[in-house]
């Protein structure tokens, strides 16, 4: 696998730890007893993408992790925590979802299982019960969903607008998600709302114009829907250079439905990311092997719209570096659990268990152009995952079964017990400013 720009941190595995504040010492915490402890470090270990080591300890002193090693060689602290035999992984990234939503699409889901038609409006159904509901509403939904992921050992999340499409309700949407979490993308190009069906060259204008305007200040992303039925090539090309040139960063929507312009577009753009890549051609995926944009697979969509499954294998092979994110949406894939989509990641997808977790961790951080997340090196943010297993395998092993038993993040025990309320229930457990 591709692992992307490289981000080790030059403090060695066996330095002692240190102070993250000279003048005041942090009691430092170390996990010892760690089964096997991935890092996403190869050169912590015998040199693999996912940088194991067995028999493992891990030291945090505030929000860092300070040293990793052998657990018989850790450094004394003042708090110890037995990891009693359980594996240890980097907390997941999941860098694609939409969350800032209210009402429900459960009929759209039940007919297309069983094969009946339904024309209940999709996403415009969506879009009508997010503009009729209240702030409180829309930010109770988003913290919900979060606590949900922060349970199964999310400890960083991505979420975007795209359910108001009009001025005032996506510049309300942007600033909710962004009392929850950092990673805030504006998706006024979702679809061509049904008030601008007829002129959809308006819309894109409003987009780019006072939409955008009122939006930039509370995003750090710019996405676009480029498929047929939403926004072509040039339409996308518009939206995102004119959302760089307000300071956000692009990152697409692309090749889902159809093949398209999408990928290649997000290459020569310099996009983060090109999510959901079902429909490449061999120029697409040589595209994504040139550059520096992460390709970000949603098996969730595919497993509940029982479309094509993208080819994870293809674009590895190929030295594309790959994300695995979740999705979650009301309409195409209604999960906030990374584990699930691991799972399917490696049971339809053609990855093994290894790349799928290594995806999920530091190919997200890299589908959100971030160092600090998805490793557990010297120096990085100690957001990590304990499993109820003696290794990451058993995510994909043993698909279903709630393994996570605890969850760090920022250095701080946030989810005690397996298929356990976080300790912030009733509270954003993704505050803003949590970068």
């Amino acid at each position: 696998m591709n692992t992307g720009p490289e981000t080790r941190n030059s403090t060695a595995a066996t330095s002692a730890p240190t102070s993250a504040n000279s003048a005041v010492a942090t009691p430092a915490t170390a996990i010892v007893n760690i089964a096997s402890l991935v890092t996403n470090d190869p050169s912590l270990s015998d040199g693999s993408p996912l940088g194991l080591i067995q028999n493992a300890a891990v030291v945090i002193e505030g929000d860092r992790i300070v040293w990793v090693g052998e657990s018989s060689k850790a450094p004394t602290t003042d708090n110890r925590v037995d990891a009693g035999g359980r594996a240890v992984i980097p907390g997941f990234v999941d860098s694609h979802s939409h969350l800032v939503f209210a009402g429900d699409r459960t009929a759209e889901f039940n007919a297309r299982m069983s094969g009946r038609p339904y024309e209940a409006g999709g996403i415009r159904t969506t879009v009508a019960a997010t503009r009729a509901a209240s702030d409180e509403a829309l930010s109770a939904n988003v913290a919900r969903y979060l606590r949900e992921a922060l349970a199964q050992g999310t400890t960083t999340f991505e979420t975007k607008s795209g359910y108001g499409l009009t001025v005032e309700d996506e510049a309300r949407a942007l600033r909710i998600a962004a009392e929850h979490t950092d990673e805030v993308t504006y998706l006024g190009a979702h679809i061509v709302p049904p008030d601008h069906a007829d002129d959809p060259a308006a819309y894109v204008e409003l987009v780019t114009g006072p939409m955008l305007d009122a939006c930039a200040p509370y995003a750090r992303w710019v996405d676009v829907f480029c498929e047929k039925g939403a926004f072509d090539g040039d339409q996308a090309r518009a939206i995102l250079t004119a959302g760089r040139a307000k300071g956000l960063h692009p990152r697409i929507h692309a090749n889902q439905l159809s093949y398209g312009p999408g990928v290649q577009l997000a290459v020569e753009l310099d996009a983060a990311s090109a999510d959901h890549c079902t429909h490449l051609t061999d120029a697409d995926v040589d595209a994504l092997a040139s550059g520096n944009t992460v390709a970000t697979l949603l098996p969730g969509a595919e497993f509940s719209t029982r479309a094509e499954w993208p080819d994870a294998r293809r674009l590895l092979d190929a030295g594309v570096t790959v994300a695995l994110s979740t999705d979650c949406n009301p309409g195409s894939s209604f999960t906030s659990s990374v584990p699930f989509c691991v799972a399917l990641a490696v049971r339809d997808m053609g990855m093994t268990p290894d790349e799928a977790l290594w995806s999920a961790t530091a190919g997200g951080a890299a589908a959100l152009r971030r160092t600090d997340v998805g490793r557990l090196t010297p120096g990085t943010r100690a957001d990590l995952t304990l499993l109820n297993a003696p290794s990451h395998v058993h995510l994909a092993y043993r698909p279903g079964v709630p393994l996570v038993s605890e969850v760090w993040r920022r250095g701080v025990r946030v989810v005690r017990g397996a298929a356990a309320t976080p300790e912030t229930a009733g509270h954003s457990p993704f505050p803003h400013g949590s970068r």
